[in-house]
């Protein structure tokens, strides 16, 4: 076989094992140059945030597809701005006027919180607030026998790291904001209100 190698012509036997090496080696270089151009020349991130998980408590898979969830509402909270998204069992319970109607969200139910960092938009011609760079996103899911503990609800959040495109699971446990959301317990635990749209 006879192989270019810049200018010089190299000859190599197909049974040799450096004929073999050097095949297994062109062909390693052919894998990496496609990744290189599918990626636009950057480095893609090794995580895959749905293997991440709060020890002892939700993983981020079981929230998958969140981004397609409907909005609940938008709030903001200091130098962060917010959108509540909830899966259809929840907004279609919220339609159904819970947990006002008196009855509490299903089993089933499941809420994210999508933190961002805010900042003035350099295009909008009035100030106006917009998201930045994401901060860190928070889940809610409703199971009755698996958090009966905690209100029926467990919680997740999971910190943002723009630097490594990476996501951190904050605390231990899936009860992490349990204590915060008893102040709405009259309210099933939620806070966020489904405006009139």
């Amino acid at each position: 076989m006879r192989m270019r190698a810049g200018t010089a012509v190299i000859d190599q036997d197909r049974r040799s094992p450096a004929g073999t090496a050097a095949k297994g080696l062109a062909a390693a270089g052919a894998a990496i140059a496609v990744v290189l151009a599918v990626s636009g020349g950057r480095a893609i991130s090794a995580q895959d945030r749905y293997a991440v998980q709060v020890p002892n408590g939700l993983a981020f898979a079981e929230f998958r597809g969140y981004e397609d969830w409907q909005t609940v509402a938008v709030s903001q909270s200091g130098d962060l701005i917010e959108v509540i998204l909830g899966n259809p069992v929840m907004i279609e319970a919220y339609r159904a006027g819970a947990p006002g109607n008196g009855k509490p969200f299903p089993d089933g139910a499941r809420m994210a919180k999508i933190h961002w960092n805010a900042k003035k938009s350099a295009e909008a011609p009035s100030p106006t607030t917009v998201p930045d760079t994401l901060h860190d996103i928070d889940f809610m899911v409703r199971d009755s026998k698996r958090f009966a503990a905690t209100g029926n609800w467990g919680y997740a959040q999971f910190n943002y790291d723009a630097a490594s495109d990476s996501f951190a699971p904050e605390g231990t446990g899936a009860d992490c904001g349990y204590a915060c959301h008893t102040i709405v317990a009259k309210k099933d635990f939620v806070f966020t209100a489904y405006p009139k749209r």
